[in-house]
């Protein structure tokens, strides 16, 4: 979506015979890339389908105070990002996974998943990513599946960029630790 397309999709909103029109096409345009985003913040299929609904919930209640100084896409990653990590830390307080068990149902819950479609050595990745602490892990999906630049990342997460660096840099040891076992 480009800058013009945003003011117009923006303004269109604003008119209420609009809105719906408007938000349909915020919701299409970028709906996939916060599934995915969600998904391997969260791996369960279930659980990123709720928190991709609850990202345009917020969205919609909170689109008419958006005030456009950021890409429509980064506000919506960056509502995408405090609810995924919403639900890591109320999944952590319910103690849903004993920390022991954590690789093995980790690995076990993405052979189960019939949304998921990768082979032994994507499984082994995601499993690395997802034992990640939550911010290194969502730095890890920006970077590098979503290749989002660090400035973005820091609108995103509201950290500073020499820290996302610095987060990203840890992320990448741990994951090839984690890949060079067995």
């Amino acid at each position: 979506m480009n800058e013009l397309n945003k003011e117009q999709l923006l303004e269109m909103y604003r008119e209420p015979r609009n809105r719906e029109k408007a938000f349909s096409i915020i919701v299409r345009e970028n709906q996939r890339a916060i599934y995915y985003y969600t998904r391997r913040m969260v791996l369960d299929h279930d659980d990123a389908d709720d928190i991709t609904q609850n990202t345009f919930i917020k969205a919609w209640k909170g689109l008419e105070n958006f005030r456009g100084e950021s890409k429509i896409s980064t506000w919506l990653h960056k509502i995408a990002y405090h609810e995924s990590l919403s639900f890591i830390n109320s999944q952590k307080r319910v103690g849903k996974v004993p920390m022991e068990k954590v690789e093995h149902t980790l690995s076990k819950s993405l052979e189960a998943d019939v949304y998921y479609s990768g082979d032994e050595i994507q499984r082994k990745l995601q499993t690395a990513v997802a034992l990640l602490p939550e911010k290194q892990k969502a730095v890890f999906i920006m970077k590098y599946f979503e290749e989002k630049k660090y400035e973005e990342m820091s609108e995103i997460t509201g950290t500073s960029v020499g820290a996302l660096k610095a987060s990203f840099h840890h992320a990448v040891h741990k994951v090839e630790d984690f890949l060079k076992r067995d």
